[in-house]
């Protein structure tokens, strides 16, 4: 089997692969992030690096011995988290064409090609073009099914499999190395987590106040000391607010309060434990946060 990966970031798709029981002969992957193709090396030696997507198809003349065509396009354009949100005319989310002109050079090569799509949810308009030109419609799936993370996705496939996935009932304080989550699931992993708020005060106005990130408290007692802390003092107000109010105040009942370490993060979108191991935290939360949820991935995969 030959795979053809765009936008492979740490490669969660050839994890997915490995995970379903399916045998890879050649895996070629396209991906501009040198930490991604490190991790992904470092995992995967065998992998065969081609760089950017936008330069494939000039690189490329033989695409008929491409049986698996996989990828997921920029989402920055399409998410709701974009106030912008301008669609496949963006200037990240418009590389779907540049998947879409090789799927179809694929398609002319080899008409029996299998292809996986991944994006975020979106406005209908989007979401109807991109079936119209792929060819098929979506399959809604939350990863909340498999994991300790909420991360709803749409998937276009000609992959034919059971779209009904049972219920693990996987919390997040389940998955913790250690600490207490006042959420039975955490928040959808985002690149942005990458980019931490630099206090612990500022990490819990945007946490309660706005819902994004997760955060872990050192216990129950710990979490119910920061509500009554952030709600006598500076509910409703703006991160800029609460600069100008906080002066002397005791700040003390924050310490201790942290993001999820990669272990954490890891087990969030069911990659291997240690699979990051040699990234900075940061750098992994960049990668997980971009990347695939694998268990849902592989369950689209096993009847390849």
């Amino acid at each position: 089997m030959n795979v053809l990966s765009y936008f492979d970031g740490m490669s969660c798709g050839q994890l997915a692969l490995r995970r379903a029981g399916i045998k890879v002969d050649n895996y070629f992957a396209c991906e501009i992030k040198e930490h991604a193709i490190a991790i992904t090396q470092e995992n995967f030696p065998h992998t065969i690096q081609l760089g950017d997507v936008t330069k494939v198809l000039e690189q490329q003349k033989d695409l008929s011995k491409i049986d698996l065509y996989i990828g997921g396009s920029p989402c920055q354009d399409l998410s709701g988290a974009n106030k912008e949100r301008k669609g496949l005319e963006g200037i990240k989310s418009k590389l779907f064409y540049t998947y879409l002109d090789t799927l179809n050079a694929i398609r002319e090569a080899n008409p029996d090609v299998k292809f996986l799509l991944e994006n975020v949810s979106m406005k209908k308009d989007q979401q109807d073009l991109i079936s119209e030109l792929v060819g098929c419609q979506p399959i809604r799936i939350n990863s909340k099914l498999v994991s300790g993370q909420l991360r709803n996705r749409l998937y276009w496939t000609n992959i034919e499999f059971d779209n009904v996935i049972e219920d693990r009932n996987v919390s997040l304080q389940s998955i913790l190395t250690e600490g207490y989550t006042d959420r039975d699931k955490a928040r959808c992993l985002l690149e942005s987590d990458s980019r931490p708020s630099a206090t612990p005060v500022k990490m819990f106005h945007r946490y309660y106040s706005t819902g994004f990130t997760t955060l872990i408290f050192k216990s129950k007692e710990h979490y119910e000391s920061c509500v009554d802390h952030y709600d006598s003092n500076f509910k409703s107000m703006s991160a800029k607010d609460i600069d100008g109010v906080m002066g002397d105040m005791d700040l003390s009942m924050y310490d201790g309060l942290r993001y999820m370490n990669k272990t954490e993060l890891e087990a969030c979108q069911t990659v291997p434990e240690g699979y990051t191991d040699s990234l900075t935290r940061n750098n992994a939360a960049c990668l997980l946060g971009d990347g695939w949820t694998v268990d849902v991935i592989a369950h689209i995969f096993k009847n390849l």
